[in-house]
């Protein structure tokens, strides 16, 4: 179990994987990556229960994790990577023909840790809701986990997805969003203003928290909170308020690195701001 100290020097190493995944592959999506890392580092690290030796499809057992924003792989396949799923060196093939590690989370070949092929947006909740509802009917007392994006929220099939978890009361699915205002055309309330967000899932049916998804004692609390409402009726959406590029000064609050590689010269200007914790790949 890993308490805060060690918990930021995995995020600080996370968002060097990710530089340098996305600057080796010459694509991907940094952005959003950066601003969702303290939250998967807390989850992956301190409070999802979960076992890479012994991980299964199924998810019996244990806690599930489902990527919504199916594009912010190179965050998920660090956290896995470091946790144990696959070698750490195995991040240097990512987005390459042929390889495990594709730009969006595929089963096709394989990779243990992940549940679902992801990419087109909007559909991972409802996926995440279907699980969790798996589990109840097998008496399974683990949570399922899911995170969405906030420009992601712009979409129909979540909402629908919220109707129905509020309708069949799946109290076992903790549901996140990473908010931090942007995405690829400009700020979400630029480009279709979700307005009240807490407010809209509290009207839906859903027990929402509030948090800062880069302080990780209120990312921890966040998610005690949560775990604490199941049982009672109504599923729980975590907003988390993040900013986006997280960590690395010419990325942080804007959306012009949401799926765009830095050069070289870039990449060595962002890990000079990120102290090498665990080792590079």
């Amino acid at each position: 179990m890993c308490d805060t100290n060690q918990l930021s020097k995995i995020s600080t190493q996370v968002r060097r994987d990710i530089l340098r995944m996305v600057t080796l592959a010459k694509s991907g999506h940094p952005g959003g990556s950066m601003s969702s890392t303290d939250i998967l580092t807390a989850l992956f690290f301190k409070v999802m229960k979960h076992s890479p030796e012994n991980w299964t499809r199924d998810g019996k057992g244990h806690d599930m994790f489902f990527l919504s924003a199916g594009h912010m792989t190179p965050v998920l396949y660090s956290v896995m990577a470091r946790s144990g799923y696959f070698p750490v060196s195995e991040l240097a093939s990512f987005r390459k023909c042929g390889t495990r590690l594709q730009g969006h989370p595929s089963i096709r070949k394989g990779v243990p840790g992940i549940y679902e092929a992801a990419g087109s947006l909007g559909q991972g909740l409802s996926v995440a809701l279907g699980a969790a509802l798996a589990k109840k009917a097998n008496n399974d007392p683990n949570f399922v986990y899911v995170l969405l994006g906030d420009g992601e929220s712009q979409e129909g099939q979540v909402w629908e997805a919220a109707m129905f978890g509020a309708q069949h009361k799946v109290d076992n699915v903790i549901a996140m969003t990473d908010w931090n205002g942007q995405q690829i055309d400009g700020t979400v309330d630029s480009v279709m203003s979700l307005g009240d967000l807490q407010g809209k899932w509290e009207k839906f049916g859903w027990h929402c928290i509030v948090a800062d998804g880069h302080d990780f004692g209120c990312i921890e609390d966040a998610f005690k909170s949560a775990q604490c409402e199941s049982g009672k009726g109504k599923p729980v959406m975590i907003l988390f308020k993040t900013e986006m590029g997280h960590g690395v000064d010419f990325m942080a609050g804007t959306c012009e690195w949401h799926g765009k590689a830095p050069s070289a010269e870039l990449c060595e200007k962002g890990l000079a701001q990120l102290e090498e914790t665990l080792g590079d790949f």
